[in-house]
């Protein structure tokens, strides 16, 4: 099943995540690992999402679970579910998300922080700090972070320094952020 670019790369972003609490369901001895990553996941505003998830462990699987999460935790969930039927849908942990295709899960997030959601915007702050480890291209997207979601859409700015590769991803982006939501 072909997944749309955008819940791809969420899946795909939150792959360790995801196939950790399938893996457990499936395995309830594993349950107890899962602790500390559902605590670090609250901490970080998504306490609808830790507390869906925690329903799903205790064996619950039908759609109800989410349906007061956003769309991103949504998109989590039901892969979950999805690999806990079936534990060949379950993303690859070790598979890192293609850059050029993360523009409009991007842009949905920054969106979303823009408008206040903290959820998305503690989210971002940890995607960016991620960029800025990963060095090159990413390190300076991470540093513009925050000045894209205050609102800067010059791409010559928000490129400085960056590869030919670098500054397409900035203008993908900044095309997203464009569109209208």
């Amino acid at each position: 099943m072909a997944l749309p670019d955008r819940v791809q790369q969420i899946i795909i972003s939150y792959a360790p995540f995801i196939h950790g609490v399938a893996t457990a369901c499936s395995q309830p001895a594993l349950t107890h690992q899962l602790q500390p990553m559902l605590a670090q996941a609250e901490q970080q505003g998504w306490g609808k999402l830790v507390a869906a998830l925690r329903l799903v462990i205790a064996g619950r699987r039908d759609s109800g679970i989410y349906a007061e999460l956003d769309g991103d935790e949504q998109i989590i969930v039901e892969a979950i579910l999805r690999g806990i039927q079936d534990p060949t849908t379950l993303p690859n942990p070790n598979q890192s998300a293609d850059p050029n295709a993360a523009a409009p899960g991007l842009a949905s997030m920054i969106d979303a922080s823009a408008k206040g959601d903290v959820a998305a915007l503690s989210a971002l702050a940890n995607m960016a700090e991620q960029m800025v480890k990963a060095g090159g291209d990413m390190a300076k997207l991470g540093g513009s972070m925050r000045r894209i979601i205050n609102g800067e859409r010059n791409i010559d700015l928000l490129s400085r320094g960056m590869s030919a590769k670098g500054r397409d991803l900035v203008a993908k982006l900044i095309t997203e952020l464009s569109k209208p939501n």
